[in-house]
């Protein structure tokens, strides 16, 4: 979420934000609900100050009587009669300003009613407003004008023609689209053997990798999360049609383990340094994929369902963008040991998601479909999630609370990872060759066979 301070003092910068991004919001309605907000806010503080006015002047008026009551006790004559008709002026007063204050109270409550009525809508139209690319980030329509930064191994060469693991798996009897088909529906695959194997190899290859070398703290979470986390994340309200709903409840089934690990400190304040932390998570993900009918309908590289470990950081704000180029070098650690071939490309404006401020995908090439595809996604929000969620730091222990930047990315996608060495280790005979650094994970095995 933007700082709404940012949006009233920077709207020509929000606006561009919502053209680069393709991201429709009423802009012209919250800044107008802000200046109503304040104008409203000023007459209620006007008002409130007046009420104390009055109140203050009944408090000393009632002062004044209770002296006036003590000197008549021995006034008699002009003095008594000037006493008690200073105290019937001062009873009058009372009475008015007593009728003044119930009738700025009656006032002041309407205001506030509509305060939080303003104050609902504006928490409601800043929720619809993408944050905003960071100045070295490419301007662009879609992936088309995405950057390559670098790429990194050598496509192999194959003496036969490569096939696509969607061919490959069913082959070997470690995949299996149709009875997965059978019992969910389309988008779903059911890993046997070598297969469930090779899935559950990759897992904890990259839990031992990021928690051992490269310093994350391993967290196991929910994989159903309430509507407050969904929000925290930018996932609700915007994304509602890409989530799946558990009906009759408040939980969502979570897309991806960044939701539960960064709502993990949802409305707290780290302490003095506490900072950097960095978590890593496996978890399983869901994902409706509303909006990619038609697209990838074939193996493993767009499902309802599917395995990740995610890389989760909460830095402060001046390292934030060192610590995305610290986060794309772990999730290429995992391809450089698996030796996948890769490109880093950094995304444009109009590819960018909704709350990301810098994002680097990974693209992994896949022979059998001779191209590259996204296997991580590496992203800097700076506060934007921090906001929406309510995660602060102190940097001492009586310093101003400030908002944390938070990072996160796929270390990686687990079933695009196992659908990459598929094709890329893949044999003219149809076995699969495994990846040295996987044997151990795999009891040793170094060859995916029919039946394995």
């Amino acid at each position: 979420m933007l700082d709404l301070r940012f949006v009233r003092e920077r709207p020509d910068v929000v606006a561009r934000a919502l053209a680069l991004k393709h991201v429709e919001a009423d802009l012209p309605r919250l800044l107008a609900l802000d200046a109503k907000r304040r104008e409203v806010l000023a007459a209620v503080e006007e008002r409130k100050a007046e009420r104390n006015r009055a109140s203050e002047r009944v408090s000393v008026l009632r002062r004044e009587i209770a002296s006036l009551e003590k000197a008549l006790a021995e006034a008699t004559g002009t003095a008594a009669f000037a006493a008690r008709e200073r105290i019937q002026a001062c009873e009058d007063e009372i009475a008015g300003l007593i009728s003044t204050t119930r009738s700025l109270g009656s006032t002041i409550d309407e205001q506030e009613s509509l305060l939080r009525e303003i104050d609902a809508e504006l928490a409601s139209l800043l929720l619809t407003l993408p944050n905003v690319p960071h100045a070295s980030v490419p301007e662009g329509a879609d992936e088309n004008d995405n950057v390559v930064v670098r790429s990194w191994g050598t496509p192999p060469s194959f003496d036969f023609q490569p096939k696509a693991h969607w061919d490959l798996g069913p082959a070997l009897d470690i995949l299996d689209f149709e009875r997965a088909s059978k019992i969910a529906g389309s988008r779903f695959v059911v890993n046997k053997g070598a297969g469930a194997l090779l899935e559950r190899a990759l897992i904890n290859f990259m839990l031992d990798l990021h928690t051992r070398r490269h310093g994350y703290r391993e967290i196991f979470p929910p994989f159903m999360v309430n509507s407050a986390t969904m929000t925290g994340t930018g996932q609700l309200p915007k994304f509602k049609d890409d989530m799946f709903h558990v009906e009759n409840t408040d939980y969502w089934l979570i897309p991806t383990a960044e939701v539960p690990v960064t709502n993990l400190y949802r409305d707290e304040i780290l302490a003095p340094g506490s900072l950097p932390v960095y978590h890593c998570a496996y978890s399983a993900c869901f994902r409706a994929e509303s909006g990619a009918a038609g697209k990838d309908t074939r193996g493993m590289i767009r499902v309802h369902q599917f395995n990740k470990v995610e890389l989760v950081k909460f830095v402060p704000p001046e390292t934030s963008y060192d610590e995305l180029e610290s986060l794309v070098h772990d999730a290429e650690e995992v391809l450089q040991l698996l030796n996948l071939p890769y490109r880093v490309v950094l995304l444009c404006t109009g590819d960018m998601s909704f709350a990301s401020a810098k994002t680097y995908d990974l693209e992994v090439w896949l022979p059998g479909q001779n191209r590259y595809r996204e296997i991580s996604s590496c992203s800097n929000f700076e506060d934007f999630q921090a906001r929406r969620a309510n995660i602060r730091f102190r940097r001492e222990p009586k310093s101003k609370p400030e908002f944390v930047h938070t990072l996160n990315g796929s270390g990686l996608a687990v079933g695009r990872t196992a659908a990459a060495i598929i094709e890329n280790y893949q044999q003219a005979d149809g076995s699969v060759v495994v990846p040295e650094v996987l044997r151990p994970y795999m009891g040793g095995m170094a060859y995916i066979t029919p039946g394995a």
